[in-house]
């Protein structure tokens, strides 16, 4: 099999290296070969073992029959998007590491692959190198995914480790990310957690079978955590980790992306640094854990190549993977009845018989100094939170809690 890379940055390198390095193994579980006849690359590489190999126009692949495997790890989605659709309507495989790509135009992308009796695969695209896609679509296809609640994005992870375990303040855990390449030097796709939503959509749709709008998720970053909320989870034995939620209950779907409490009993607990953890729940197997590098070249890379040898295997019978064209109703988190820790202005002596009134029989937490006092709700959903919050007055902060 002949293939290209399109985009030789992190990834496109890395899958590369992953080919080279394990030629043999992945000429035996492909049943032949897999070599890289042309990578598409906006310049020369002039030095490099790959040099012979650059070529700057789309069509030279499109054009070239003897190439039927293409891997898009250029980045955004445009001109991805494009050169993608253009691949997949030429009869060629497509293996891609882009969630922007994948949530953005998935659904009409995958109507092409099937047109056209090819491939269209993204594990790359969620989780790095954690095998999580595959695994909803092959392992879990006889159960029914009721629940995911994924740490998708480890620049934010790294960011709330540090605030955590050291006590650092956002704007200096984020600017050791930044210096240690975790983080871009514009960071609010991953902070403002939109990376994160995208790639939750991506889950949805594969565990239903329907076209998830990522636009329709709920979505909060964490620029808003403070140490003062960190002081109140230590006190919990609870710390905070930004969760990409997708609950099927009855067969209605309630999606989320915001910071959450959970203590030691979560398995996500311990799930720190750089790492992605995903936590399902499926009505046969029950709760199961993914855990793993969830970026970076060569954890990407072993995802990409991966799906570079399940279209080798599978040739003109396409992968059963993906959703259709029917829209999901996308409904909030906060329709179904959760905990919350809510921080609130005065003090507790003040405000206490109000507080039990509007919100029953609840957990306090203070801290010394402060002028304020913060409690942990028994469940409700987040409309009868607003309004005990609203009567109450002087809401600092709430955040939803698994404790």
């Amino acid at each position: 099999m002949k293939a290209a890379i399109m985009g030789f940055g992190t990834v496109g390198s890395g899958v590369y290296e992953v080919l080279d390095r394990n030629r043999e193994t992945v000429r035996k579980k492909a049943g032949e070969p897999i070599e890289i006849k042309y990578i598409l690359n906006r310049r020369d590489l002039p030095g490099s073992p790959v040099e012979d190999l650059v070529v700057h126009e789309i069509g030279t692949i499109l054009e070239d029959p003897e190439t039927g495997l293409v891997v898009e790890t250029m980045g955004g989605t445009s001109p991805a998007y494009e050169y993608v659709k253009c691949c997949l309507q030429a009869g060629k495989h497509v293996v891609t590491s882009n969630k922007n790509l994948v949530a953005a135009h998935g659904t009409e992308l995958l109507a092409i692959a099937r047109e056209k009796r090819v491939s269209f695969l993204f594990e790359a695209s969620v989780g790095g190198g954690i095998p999580i896609i595959r695994t909803i679509n092959e392992s879990l296809a006889g159960d029914v995914v009721e629940e995911i609640s994924g740490i998708l994005n480890g620049t934010t992870n790294y960011i709330l480790t540090k605030m955590y375990e050291e006590g650092w303040g956002f704007d200096e855990a984020l600017k050791m990310a930044q210096e240690l390449g975790y983080a871009e030097r514009n960071p609010e796709a991953d902070i403002e957690g939109y990376d994160t939503c995208r790639k939750i959509a991506i889950l949805t749709a594969a565990a239903s079978g329907q076209e998830v709008d990522y636009e329709q998720i709920p979505t909060e970053g964490i620029t808003k955590l403070t140490d003062v909320d960190f002081s109140y989870a230590a006190r919990l034995g609870a710390s905070i980790k930004l969760f990409g939620t997708s609950i099927c209950r009855d067969g209605r779907y309630y999606l989320e992306v915001a910071p959450v409490f959970i203590n030691a009993r979560n398995p996500l607990y311990s799930v720190s640094g750089v790492f992605n953890g995903i936590l399902l729940n499926s009505n046969m197997l029950g709760e199961s854990m993914y855990y793993g590098s969830g970026a970076g070249k060569l954890p990407t890379a072993s995802a990409v190549v991966g799906d570079m040898i399940a279209a080798v295997q599978l040739k003109d019978r396409p992968a059963a993977l993906g959703w259709t064209g029917q829209r999901l109703e996308v409904l909030p988190v906060r329709q179904l009845p959760w905990k919350y820790f809510a921080r609130f202005e005065g003090s507790r002596e003040e405000k206490k018989t109000l507080t039990e009134e509007l919100f029953g029989k609840v957990r306090w937490l203070e801290l010394a100094g402060l002028d304020e006092f913060a409690i942990l709700t028994g469940p409700m959903t987040g409309e009868e939170f607003d309004r005990a919050a609203g009567q109450l007055g002087g809401l600092r902060r709430a955040i939803r809690a698994q404790v």
